[in-house]
């Protein structure tokens, strides 16, 4: 997939910009969840009858972060995981429009025949509550009045589970109560972040639970403070644990940094400073203060058999997996 950044005004023709037309889908699509991947599929499987090049727009910072406001700072899917996530669905031109003041700025009008045009998408493919230009004064009605023939427009319907519209508004908010198992249904995967392993108190490893401390490499949405079952990625290979996210209140008191630090089963490489993948499969409890060390350390071992049940990596599965060769 090629990568092509724009800043307004844009100056035309775009270098590495298709030359004979191409499918476009419109948004932040920021997270990719599940109503994001059918406008993008809509557009690539549109993209496909066409012959023609599949391409999405979508715009950076989050045109809610330029226009202050602050929780959208934070992302689901920073920026290089939203580019591999729409490689992966197909997409073969990103483009990553700056968003700042005056681009906030232009009209409806002046977003189609200033951007949109000189594009010369054959189709242009949107979400039913896309809006555009000024204080969101453009809808998927006056987009199809503005194209005024000049292209096609595709309006995809809301994606609804459980009765609710699945929103990136939805997923952060699932998020912040830790409910990361709705998230992995509203997402269509596991929600994930990146980060280094970086070098904490070293306690874990004095208890007999060594963890990873994992610093995020980018911007994320980070699930509430507790106890998770999580899969690590690194080095070609996944790896099973439980990872607390909090302040580790027993040794620091509750207004420590907060931190990301995992453990990870049949686990003994030295990975400092190496960038690992952390996958969320669920919650397992609430971080909490305990009266004792050893109180603690029961309590890790209990949530340890918990998330080898949640992620697949219990005694008993591993022993099947040997017996069907699947391990």
């Amino acid at each position: 997939m090629q990568a092509i950044t724009m800043n307004y005004p844009m100056h035309f023709p775009v270098p590495g910009m298709p030359e004979r037309g191409q499918v476009l889908a419109i948004g932040d699509f920021d997270g990719l969840h599940l109503g994001h991947r059918e406008v993008v599929r809509r557009a690539v499987e549109t993209a496909r009858k066409l012959r023609l090049p599949a391409a999405v727009m979508t715009f950076h910072p989050h045109p809610r972060e330029v226009l202050g406001q602050q929780k959208y700072v934070e992302h689901l899917t920073p920026l290089q995981d939203k580019l591999k996530l729409l490689e992966d669905a197909g997409i073969d031109v990103a483009y990553i429009v700056r968003f700042d003041v005056p681009f906030s700025q232009i009209s409806p009008s002046q977003f189609v025949e200033e951007v949109l045009v000189p594009m010369e998408p054959s189709t242009v493919v949107i979400g039913f509550d896309y809006r555009f230009g000024h204080k969101g004064g453009g809808d998927a009605d006056s987009l199809c009045e503005l194209a005024a023939g000049r292209f096609a427009v595709e309006v995809v319907r809301p994606y609804r589970m459980d009765g609710e519209k699945v929103s990136s508004t939805l997923i952060r908010d699932s998020l912040m109560q830790g409910d990361v198992s709705r998230v992995s249904r509203l997402l269509g995967r596991d929600y994930a972040l990146s980060g280094e392993v970086v070098h904490g108190a070293a306690r874990g490893r004095l208890i007999g639970f060594p963890t990873a401390n994992i610093e995020p490499d980018a911007p994320y949405v980070v699930p509430a403070n507790g106890v998770y079952a999580v899969r690590l990625e690194w080095g070609g290979r996944r790896y099973a644990g439980v990872m607390n996210i909090g302040t580790k209140p027993t040794f620091e008191g509750d207004k420590a940094k907060r931190t990301l630090e995992a453990h990870l089963f049949d686990f003994d490489s030295d990975i400092y400073g190496e960038t690992v993948k952390v996958e969320f499969v669920a919650y397992i409890r609430p971080e909490q203060k305990f009266a004792s060390v050893d109180d603690l350390i029961a309590q890790i071992r209990r949530d340890a058999v918990t998330a080898r049940e949640l992620t697949g990596h219990s005694p008993v599965q591993e022993a099947a997996r040997l017996r069907n060769g699947l391990s």
